[in-house]
């Protein structure tokens, strides 16, 4: 039986997506770098996660770089029809594993053809324009950038695209030059500066997914998560997933990991529903400055 985790979310006649997805930046090896010490487990969990209902997962060729598309490849292809696969460019690697930004638009295009070629994949379904850090964005002008990946829509190269590490402004922006369908950004129970965002992406039909949704390299840790799941009979992890998913109506996940047992509990996230009482605990552990979407 084939399952909906979380609920589904139409972002274009062409694309309905899970909301819980699958972030595939942990198939590599140490510091997203490399091959993975176990690559087996790596396309174990690709496997898993399509059985458990994904048809939606996050990767970019930048992740290894080339391992992680390549393992999706290998796990996947040929690729069921109902699979929807995001990537993003904007970046490269050094030899020394260095995260290099690099958003001239010959080499945004080149980014996006390598994709394709580690993917095995004529189309790409959703390519982000990955911008910004960890450490906040911008409202520099990406019109240049943002061009470069439209013509390539244009062509029939990219059938959607989408925006990481981005400003309120810098979307305004982007719409101007082509349409929209997914945001990527910093975003999770304790990390809420995107809060006016989010609530825009609800009212503009464009999804809105949280990389790092339990904390990234940075775990979440609090104790009114941990008290609130407990009494919910549910782990930490599950509970900030589940009230990420209750934030707005277009809120995606996707959590990443390399074991198959913790795809599992992430994935059961998608039936945990959060009482009002409990989203109000959660609510509280940071300033929220917006109503919910």
């Amino acid at each position: 039986m084939t399952t909906t985790p979380g609920g589904t979310l139409t972002l274009a006649d062409d694309l309905t997506i899970n909301r819980v997805g699958y972030g595939s930046m942990q198939l590599t090896g140490p510091n997203v770098f490399g091959q993975p010490k176990d690559r087996d487990q790596a396309l174990a969990v690709l496997r898993t996660a399509l059985e458990l209902g994904v048809n939606y997962i996050d990767t970019a060729d930048f992740y290894g770089p080339g391992v992680t598309n390549g393992i999706i490849k290998e796990a996947l292809s040929p690729y069921a029809k109902d699979l929807h696969i995001f990537t993003k460019v904007g970046a490269l690697r050094g030899q020394d594993g260095s995260w290099i930004p690099n958003t001239e638009p010959d080499s945004l295009k080149e980014q996006v053809y390598s994709n394709l070629e580690n993917l095995g994949l004529d189309v790409l379904d959703v390519v982000y324009l990955r911008l910004g850090s960890h450490d906040g964005t911008t409202d520099d002008s990406i019109a240049r950038e943002f061009t470069a990946l439209a013509e390539l829509r244009q062509e029939g190269v990219i059938k959607h695209l989408g925006l990481s590490g981005i400003s309120d402004a810098q979307l305004t922006e982007a719409l101007t030059i082509a349409p929209v369908v997914a945001i990527q950004n910093l975003y999770n129970l304790v990390n809420r500066e995107d809060d006016a965002l989010v609530a825009r992406a609800a009212r503009e039909n464009i999804a809105f997914a949280s990389f790092f949704p339990l904390g990234g390299f940075s775990p979440l840790q609090s104790d009114v998560l941990t008290a609130v799941a407990t009494r919910l009979g549910a782990t930490p992890q599950q509970t900030a997933l589940a009230w990420l998913l209750q934030r707005s109506a277009t809120s995606v996940v996707i959590p990443g990991t390399s074991s198959v047992a913790h795809l599992r509990e992430n994935m059961a996230a998608a039936e945990l529903v959060l009482p009002a009482d409990a989203v109000a605990e959660l609510d509280a552990i940071a300033p929220v400055e917006l109503a919910r979407a």
